[in-house]
């Protein structure tokens, strides 16, 4: 079986306050792409994992890989071999390994149904890992596991990611948040509330890591009518009103910054 681990992206993220236990009050927009890593599994006689693509080898402890986490966080009859191709880079605001869990959940949905607790166990692995589950957009409040519906009027818009191939730790970037609160999500659409929202974490993103700005400033240089940093960076996205926009986009870029990472697709 195969599933894919849809890249998530943070339409707009709101730091509304540090809570005691170290974690941040959070109102973020989650949305999904139609690409990304790829979880496959086959039944052995005993649980095995194994990594490979373009980014396996900067995860350095496959045995402690939040796909296993997922696995043994739920009921089977069987072993699995599960292989990880590794496509989104890591620590990339994409939610790689939350997705890759997200899709491992499916993958046990798909064969065996979810136990009534699934979103409690997926909110232990990781605070973006609920919204993976299902994949598709929708508003994340708390810790980012209390979600909500929206009215989804994005889907199949054109989306460009772009990161400098600069990984970027969570941890840090909230650090660096100066705490202030800018005020909640608006109401509205999906389109409505993207346009409308910001991210909290782009300016302690940029003093930590400064190409972000030269990402968004290229990004800015296209025809997209949304360019904004993704969760806690280093990825940027752009959203475009036509395939032939986000092609040309994605050429120019290429171009200009070959050194950096890219990836086309429309939002699920």
């Amino acid at each position: 079986m195969i599933e894919t681990a849809y890249a998530k992206i943070n339409l707009a993220l709101h730091a509304r306050k540090r809570r005691e236990d170290g974690y941040h009050e959070l109102e973020t927009v989650f949305a999904f792409v139609d690409a990304g890593d790829t979880v496959s599994v086959s039944r052995s006689s005993r649980d095995q994992f194994r990594m490979v693509g373009q980014f396996a080898s900067q995860l350095t402890d496959p045995f402690g890989n939040i796909v296993m986490q997922a696995l043994n966080a739920l009921p089977r009859a069987d072993g699995w071999a599960v292989t990880l191709e590794k496509n989104l880079p890591v620590a990339a605001g994409l939610g790689g390994g939350s997705a890759d869990a997200g899709a491992l959940f499916r993958l046990v949905g798909r064969e065996y149904g979810l136990p009534n607790d699934w979103h409690a166990r997926a909110a232990k692995l990781g605070a973006d890992v609920p919204a993976c589950v299902a994949s598709v957009a929708c508003i994340g409040r708390g810790t980012g596991t209390e979600l909500e519906p929206v009215a989804n009027d994005l889907a199949g818009t054109p989306v460009l990611l772009v990161n400098p191939r600069v990984p970027l730790a969570t941890g840090p970037v909230f650090k660096a948040w100066d705490g202030v609160d800018r005020g909640p999500l608006p109401i509205g659409k999906l389109r409505e509330v993207a346009l409308n929202g910001r991210n909290d974490l782009e300016s302690p993103a940029i003093a930590l890591c400064p190409v972000i700005a030269a990402v968004l400033t290229a990004l800015r240089s296209t025809p997209a009518w949304l360019v904004r940093m993704s969760g806690s960076g280093a990825t940027c996205f752009a959203l475009f009103d036509s395939d032939d926009a986000m092609t040309q986009a994605a050429e120019s870029i290429a171009l200009s910054h070959p050194d950096w990472w890219q990836l086309s697709g429309h939002l699920r």
